[in-house]
This record gives C-alpha cells, sequence and structure tokens, in this order.
C-alpha cells in the first residue's frame, strides 16, 4: 500500500461520515434549539470542508517536479493539513466557545431533546466507524509504537488530521450528550451552553496539537529515526564504500531526499568512482522506493 492510499481511506471513511452527521445535527439544532448541538453541526460543517482540502492537498503534492519548484510539490500535503488545524481551531473551536458563552447570556431551554439525543446517538455511532477505519490505517503504519508516539513521529500529515479530527469529534459528540442530559436532568441549561464551551475547548486543544506537528513538517523535518539508520546502515554495508560521513534526510509529503557524505573504497579512476557512486545510490533507491531524490558527495573527512 502506498504513503497516500491509507490516508485517502480514511479521509473518505471521514467525509462520508461527517457530511451524514452534519445534516442530521443542523435539522436536530433547529427542532431543539440546542446551542451545544449548532457547535457539533458547526464542527462536523467545518470537517467536511477539512477533509475536502485534504485531498485537494494529497492531489497538489502528486504534481511533478519543474524548473521553478525542482524538488516536485509533496510538501504541499503539509500546506493544505496546516491550514485544517487552523479551520479546526478558529471556526470548529473559537466558535464552539463563543455560542457556548453565548448561551450562558442568554439561556433557552431545549426542545424535542429525544431528537437531539437519537441524533447525537447515531452521530457516535458513525464517526466510531470513522476512527475504527483510521485506526487500522495507522496501526498498518506505527508498528510497535504506541498511538502518542505514532502522533509525535509519524510523518502523514494527513492521517494525523484525520485522526485528530475524529478524536476531537467523538469526544465533543460525547460531551454534547452529557450536556443534554444533565440539562434534562437539572432543567438547567447551563449545562447545554457549558457543553458548547467544553467542546469547543476540545476542538482547539486537538488543533493546537495537530498544528504543532504539521508546523515541524512543514518546516523541513527528517524521515523517521528508523528509516534514517536503515538507510546508514544499508550505505555502510556496500562495499564501494569505506566509510558513511554523514546521511541527511527530509520528508517531502510521500517522498524523501537523501544526502550522502561517504568516503569511498579506492576505485582508480574518477570515472570507476563515479560508477560506484551510481550503483551506490541505484541500490539504495531499490531498496528504499521513497527515496526520490539523492545526493552523493565523495569526501575524506
Amino acid at each position: 500500500m502506498s504513503h497516500n492510499s491509507g490516508s485517502l481511506i480514511s479521509i473518505f471513511l471521514a467525509l462520508g461520515a461527517n457530511a451524514l452527521i452534519a445534516i442530521s445535527k443542523f435539522v436536530a439544532a433547529l427542532v431543539t434549539g440546542s446551542g451545544a448541538m449548532l457547535a457539533e453541526a458547526v464542527h462536523s460543517s467545518a470537517d467536511c470542508a477539512n477533509q475536502g482540502l485534504l485531498l485537494y492537498g494529497i492531489r497538489r503534492s502528486k504534481k511533478p517536479a519543474n524548473p521553478e519548484h525542482p524538488l516536485g510539490y509533496g510538501m504541499a500535503v503539509y500546506f493544505w493539513s496546516f491550514i485544517v488545524a487552523i479551520i479546526l481551531f478558529s471556526i470548529g473551536g473559537l466558535f464552539s466557545i463563543y455560542e457556548g458563552i453565548l448561551k450562558m447570556k442568554r439561556p433557552e431551554g431545549i426542545e424535542n431533546p429525544a431528537v437531539a439525543l437519537a441524533v447525537l446517538g447515531i452521530s457516535i455511532v458513525l464517526e466510531s466507524i470513522s476512527l475504527a477505519g483510521c485506526l487500522r490505517q495507522v496501526n498498518k503504519t506505527r508498528g510497535s509504537q504506541g498511538l502518542l508516539r505514532w502522533f509525535r513521529t509519524s510523518r502523514q500529515s494527513e492521517l494525523l488530521v484525520v485522526f485528530g479530527e475524529d478524536i476531537a469529534a467523538l469526544t465533543g459528540l460525547s460531551a454534547a450528550f452529557v450536556a443534554i442530559v444533565l440539562t434534562l436532568a437539572t432543567g438547567d441549561p447551563f449545562y447545554d451552553a457549558l457543553g458548547s464551551v467544553v467542546i469547543g475547548i476540545i476542538l482547539v486543544g486537538v488543533a493546537l496539537s495537530v498544528g504543532n506537528e504539521v508546523k515541524n513538517l512543514l518546516i523541513g523535518q527528517s524521515t523517521n529515526e528508523e528509516t534514517r539508520r536503515d538507510i546508514y546502515e544499508f550505505l555502510s554495508s556496500r562495499g564501494e564504500i569505506k566509510r558513511v560521513l554523514n546521511v541527511i534526510t527530509l520528508q517531502m509529503g510521500p517522498d524523501i531526499m537523501v544526502a550522502v557524505k561517504a568516503e569511498m573504497n579506492d576505485c582508480g579512476s574518477i570515472a570507476l568512482e563515479s560508477e560506484a557512486i551510481n550503483a551506490c545510490e541505484s541500490a539504495m533507491k531499490q531498496k528504499f522506493p521513497n527515496i526520490r531524490w539523492s545526493f552523493f558527495e565523495p569526501d575524506v573527512r
């Protein structure tokens, strides 16, 4: 499975689930007048737009290299993932907090609470299916790492975003459900408004976490530690190389750029040394298919 194919499956699952959820939430918010439900409806709508942006980012990242962008457009997916984090923060999180504060100042009761709870229950099921699909893709890439470790070290920004959105959505839905139940149990609409604020805080927290991880990729981050080590060990084992002096990697979307400085074994001539370097680069790209660019410098220092 390619670097992007697993992410695409997760994005389409999330998009389908969120489209159905957004429609049902807006209807429920209209019928019930619930602030927490309206906050959730806006959140799901923002998620739909976000997944569209992620798909656009993946498509842009596949554009071929040209003289203006000689290393291609692989990092475009990082830019659009960062935009998604900003949208999640602003439209999703800040709107929910604003709506909750507004409802606290002007409390309103909830009409037809059964409708709100039914919609939230269905939404929780749909969001759980989306999260389960995302986790299946995450598990294929994280190996023995824990989820938190994977989140901090993954180079698949689009999968990071979908995972963060699904976690935020499921937590937010649970908060909305509890808020409405408390409002019904106490007769105090304050809990519904508080639910909206809690949802907003959850979204802001997830957006900041995702945004921070994507920011590192956007600035320029090496490939993961295991791949770096494997590349170094592979080059060290080559008979043409006497000593590997330095290996620098840069993750560029699904592609990797590698710069190598190595002391070569005596080949007898510059032409033969060039052939040895070409053989090393060719073997390295065959061993690591994600390496799209390699720059090899022979040295003795």
